[in-house]
Parts: structure tokens; sequence; C-alpha cells
């Protein structure tokens, strides 16, 4: 979405804000109207699972929930809940499910600047210091946002796949054979993910209403029941951190 935002968006001044569902925002309409209008998007950045647009003066930071859509120059629906008219096109935010945020301050709100590292940017050695801290499911590590930021259900299966860890064993006690091959794994799938421009298994597109194709390759998630692509096994569900998990019983140990 922030690659498919840039292009659009960049260069071009907020003239006005309208926010028609208040459940969204983190903030006052009024206030926070008044404080976008006339500012220039200087890049469109991406944290973890937030997507920030850095003006000329502090920061719009959006959070896509379960089913949040940042949209160029698209119709307005019933569930369009913030319309940004820009001097050139309309960046709007649809949502159906409501659980998205959308917040404007002068810096990263806190709990988007204490998020851990980036997985496509930290470091074998830090990725193995940070997972030997904790002594919980290495699948409930994957999601900590303190531990890496960005890493969702998604990419946390199919990465213990790739890498042959089974969701359900201790961070603490792994070997650091075994780190290593989940963190080049990790790095992998995302990778390929960014490419095929997402998984769209329910409401995600793009900023151009596009959907992602990453979902035709997944190798374990919502597969449950269907044979192994590795060895024909039948691929299991489970719930590891209240999300549901899907795995290989012969594969992933």
């Amino acid at each position: 979405m922030v690659r498919t935002l840039r292009p659009a968006i960049v260069g071009r001044k907020i003239l006005n804000a309208e926010f028609g569902q208040l459940r969204v925002l983190r903030g006052l309409p009024l206030d926070t109207a008044a404080a976008l209008a006339g500012q220039r998007v200087v890049a469109v950045e991406r944290y973890g699972k937030f997507i920030a647009i850095r003006l000329e003066r502090g920061y719009l930071v959006v959070h896509l929930g379960m089913t949040g859509k940042l949209l160029v120059d698209a119709l307005r629906t019933k569930w369009t809940h913030a319309i940004f008219t820009l001097d050139t096109g309309v960046l709007s935010f649809d949502d159906p499910r409501q659980f998205g945020r959308i917040e404007y301050g002068e810096q990263l709100p806190a709990r988007v600047s204490a998020l851990g590292p980036e997985p496509l940017e930290v470091s074998l050695e830090e990725f193995a210091r940070r997972l030997k801290l904790r002594r919980s499911p290495v699948k409930a590590v994957l999601l900590n946002q303190a531990v890496v930021r960005g890493v969702g259900n998604i990419y946390a299966d199919e990465a213990l796949f790739r890498a042959g860890v089974h969701p359900k064993r201790i961070t603490a006690s792994l070997r650091a054979d075994r780190v290593e091959k989940i963190y080049r794994a990790m790095r992998e799938v995302l990778a390929e993910a960014i490419e095929s421009r997402g998984s769209s298994v329910s409401n995600y597109v793009d900023a151009d209403g596009r959907k992602g194709s990453f979902q035709l390759l997944h190798r374990v998630y919502q597969r449950g029941g269907e044979p192994c692509v590795n060895c024909g096994s039948l691929i299991k569900r489970i719930v590891v951190a209240q999300r549901g998990t899907h795995f290989c019983p012969k594969c992933q140990k």
C-alpha cells in the first residue's frame, strides 16, 4: 500500500479533511482538520503495520486494522470514514469493521516509535538476542510487535513452515541454527509477499484498489485439512496467542 501511495500523494498539498466516523479518529475532528489544512505530503513511510504519512509539520498515522483501506481517487461508499482532499486528487479511508485508526501529531505516537526493529532490517544477531529473551511459543513471539514490527499472522505461519519449526516451540529453547532458519525464512516470506503486493484473503487491496496475489502462494495458512506441499501430511490448525495457526505436524518440529 505504501508503494502505491507514494507516487500518488507525495508532494501533494492537503486542502481539506473530513471525518464521518469519529471512532476511527484519535483526536478532535475540527482540530485535526485545521492542523492538516495547507500541509504538503513529504513522504510515506511504513512502521510495522502503521502507515506514517510525513507532512511538513508532523505525521498523519494510519493503522488499517482488519478491513481498512487507503484509496486514491476512489468512489465514496457507506464505509468511507475519512476524506482528504488534495490539490490534485483525493485520498479516502474506508473501513467496514471500523477497527482501523487515524491520528495526527507533531511526532510519531509513542506506541509506534516504541515498536521493535523492522524484520527486513534487523541483524541476525539482534533477532536471536530478542528471541532468546522470551520464554513463549515462537509464533507468539513473532507476532509480538515489540520484538520485531510488522510480522502478522499469515507471515508468521508461512515463515515457521519454511523454517521447519513448530509454532509452539519455546523460543529460549531454540538452537542457534534453528533461529537462523526462522530469521531467513521470515525475511524471504516478507520479501516475496511484498513483491506480490500482499495477501488478499479478505478485504485487502492497495491504494489503487488492486488485490495482492501472495495468497496463491500460501503453503500452510488457511490450508487446514489439506495435504502439505512437502510431505503430503494433513495441515493442522490450532490456536496460538489467540490466533488461528496452521502448520505441518511432520515437517515442523
